[in-house]
């Protein structure tokens, strides 16, 4: 090797190292930023000449992304963050609903929280990508090999419509002394709540009356306005294995003016309800109990226990908070009691992360050493789950990137030591000519 060729290598010796010096720099400027992946530097040597001349002349700085380390989580309490516990990556765009499928990158950083108008976006500015679920709750058939379908998950849904109740069923007991007098006692009553198909919430009463035959009560149902819809007479088992339980069901009696109608099926219990609340009546089903069986009404001798209710349908209501899933899935929780899937948030995978390049904001888009990115809902393809409420931190370690920086140093020194020494040894060269 000449002198020149020694000063050549000293060179590349300092501008490699200049580069791993910047890496640490840029690594421990970052040691607090969620989800940062530290990037190292490894050098290369490089040579001239043929296979049997080669002489190593020069260095150079080869850096890589540290996607292999773990990191730790930690608690935030913002419903709205989130980690990924696995290999996966968020899928996040510069602009909401970006329809160029180009400009989606991954990124590991979840710190996401709704802007105006809801779009969760992180704190680098880009927006969270998601499958949207569908007005009944169910996310269709979507693509998960392309980023075609993904939209920005928004948390601002406003008011969601209600859902009309279309099946109420009672059970409570109704105390036996009471049947059977000469003079029966006041009726007993109860109502349960339901809701048109507007969500507008509205009562139906029940009136248990005791008749002077033993065992025997009269139902009757009865609008919030007092109008009666209609009444049967209910029969109680006094002995044997279904002692308290309904035995028959007669007398079944409409008095609901058209288009409101009453029916009642004796031989299951269910009483059925035409409501006249809107151009199209509402129709409502009411299990009282079916003959021989406990899932109802019952007559034993104490107190009456007020009817207990179980409806369907819901009011009309407001978003109150969000919760997610490890699977990936935003549910909504409204006012009315709801909870309703609105996203799911899909992961990213490439098959070799290293090959990723880093861009602005914490993200990464895919290169032909990374290979393609591929989606999988959380927890399925080896993706990993998705934590909320945490934070992914950085993956430097802040005494390791020290002492490399030691490291470094001295070897920049070095190379610049060589090339002060040959600078000498060219002086002295020249001077063989006087």
């Amino acid at each position: 090797m000449s002198i020149t060729n020694a000063m050549q290598t000293g060179v590349s010796g300092l501008l490699a190292n200049a580069t791993a010096i910047g890496n640490i720099s840029d690594n421990i400027a970052n040691a607090n930023t969620n989800a940062f992946r530290r990037t190292f530097t490894q050098m290369v040597t490089s040579t001239s000449g043929n296979i049997k001349t080669s002489v190593t002349n020069s260095v150079r700085a080869v850096s890589a992304l540290d996607m292999s380390r773990g990191t730790e989580v930690f608690g935030t309490g913002s419903s709205t963050d989130m980690a990924v516990r696995g290999d996966g990556f968020f899928v996040v765009s510069k602009t909401p609903n970006d329809p160029n499928v180009a400009n989606y990158m991954l990124t590991r950083a979840g710190s996401f929280l709704p802007d105006a108008n809801g779009d969760l976006r992180n704190a680098a500015g880009f927006y969270l990508a998601g499958f949207a679920y569908g007005e009944d709750s169910t996310l269709g058939a979507v693509d998960a090999n392309n980023f075609s379908e993904l939209t920005t998950v928004n948390v601002d849904t406003g008011l969601t419509p209600g859902s009309p109740t279309t099946a109420i069923s009672v059970a409570g007991n109704l105390p036996s002394q009471e049947a059977g007098l000469p003079t029966p006692g006041d009726p007993f009553s109860s109502s349960a709540e339901f809701f048109s198909p507007l969500g507008e919430a509205s009562r139906l009463k029940f009136s248990w009356q005791p008749s002077s035959t033993e065992n025997t009560w009269e139902l009757t149902f009865e609008g919030a306005d007092g109008a009666t819809y209609g009444s049967v007479n209910v029969e109680f088992n006094d002995s044997g294995a279904n002692a308290g339980s309904p035995a028959t069901y007669s007398g079944v009696t409409s008095t609901a003016p058209a288009p409101a109608a009453f029916a009642f099926d004796v031989t299951t219990g269910i009483a059925t309800l035409t409501v006249d609340n809107g151009t199209t009546p509402q129709v409502l089903t009411v299990a009282a109990g079916a003959p021989n069986s406990f899932d109802g009404m019952t007559q034993f001798s104490g107190d009456y226990t007020p009817v207990e209710v179980v409806a369907d349908g819901a009011a009309s209501g407001n978003l109150l908070s969000t919760e997610i899933d490890d699977k990936g899935n935003i549910f909504g929780l409204y006012d009315n009691g709801n909870r309703k899937p609105l996203f799911n948030i899909p992961l990213a995978n490439v098959t070799n992360p290293v090959g990723l390049e880093a861009s602005t904001g914490n993200n990464f888009s895919t290169t032909r050493f990374s290979g393609a990115a591929l989606l999988s809902f959380a927890g399925e393809g080896g993706v990993g789950t998705i934590s909320n409420g945490v934070l992914e931190s950085s993956n430097v370690e802040i005494a390791q990137e020290l002492t490399d920086l030691i490291r470094i140093q001295r070897a920049y020194s070095t190379n610049a030591k060589i090339i002060t020494t040959t600078d000498e040894m060219l002086d002295e060269t020249t001077r063989l000519k006087r």
